[in-house]
């Protein structure tokens, strides 16, 4: 049922409110009320109105709050663009652990086989050139290593995701053994994660590489600490001696530029691969 009330005014404005009753004992009321003003009134009062015709009013906008729709695109203190999705750190620690493990069980429970794992230049297995680089020599060697693993692999895989963290880490690895085997002598032994690890931390540097000064020099600065560091512990595992009086290099420089470079020839290698916001 509804019902229409007319209101009055001394400008003889007509406002008209329409009133619904619902069986359920609800009012609704249509607004905004509609208003009848005559010109002839409105020139009575000093009002005078152009001839066109007043273009009607748009529709009021309808905004729906469903809990979700608007809240949950908000974060407080970024804007919207700057928000980059996390992506979980977990090979890092997988790879630290897959070298601990191989040193626990080389050198503390010595067990059998491990010392096959490294990688014999006189007469190398294939499968070596990837597992060196899990061994080393002593825990100087290790835990030196495993400390710059930590921080350029923990950049690469938040850069770059956990496939990419392995796949640098493996071809830089087997990249610095393999020039090793090339260019070094046959009586020398390999082992040790420096390649890999220089390999992460030019791949790390070139992924954030801009012609920003102030990146430079830290890059400069980092890196010059980075080669003091990983040196030092190289030079601590020239103690090493392995079956058959094979000798271990006291310092592997091979392996490190050429793990460095295999990072290099890796991001270059991916910056031609097209991305799919380019296809678009």
């Amino acid at each position: 049922m509804a019902m229409m009330i007319s209101l009055s005014h001394p400008l003889s404005l007509n406002v008209k409110l329409k009133f619904n009753f619902a069986s359920n004992g609800k009012i609704s009321l249509n607004f905004p009320p509609r208003l009848s003003i005559s010109r002839e009134t409105l020139k009575c009062h000093g009002i005078h109105l152009p001839l066109h015709r007043i273009p009607a009013s748009r529709s009021p906008t309808v905004c729906k709050f469903n809990g979700s729709d608007m809240m949950s695109q908000l974060e407080l203190g970024k804007p919207e663009e700057r928000q980059k999705p996390q992506r979980p750190v977990n090979g890092i620690f997988w790879i630290i652990l897959l070298n601990l493990g191989i040193y626990v069980a080389d050198h503390m429970f010595q067990v059998r086989g491990i010392k096959g794992l490294y990688l014999y230049h006189n007469w190398p297995e294939w499968y070596q050139f990837l597992t060196a680089s899990f061994c080393h020599a002593n825990w100087n060697h290790l835990s030196s290593n495993l400390f710059f693993l930590y921080i350029f692999g923990k950049l690469v895989e938040e850069e770059e995701g956990n496939f990419a963290l392995w796949l640098s880490y493996i071809l830089t690895g087997v990249g610095a053994n393999l020039v090793s085997w090339l260019v070094l002598p046959r009586n020398a032994v390999s082992v040790g994660a420096s390649g890999a690890v220089f390999g992460l931390f030019t791949i790390s540097v070139l992924v954030k590489m801009s012609w920003d000064w102030r990146k430079i020099l830290e890059v400069l600065i980092l890196g010059q600490f980075v080669i003091e560091k990983v040196m030092e512990a190289a030079q601590s595992s020239t103690a090493l001696s392995g079956r058959g009086g094979y000798a271990l290099q006291s310092i592997n420089h091979i392996a490190h530029l050429s793990g460095a470079l295999v990072g290099v020839l890796l991001v270059w290698l991916l910056s031609k691969v097209p991305s799919e916001s380019s296809d678009q």
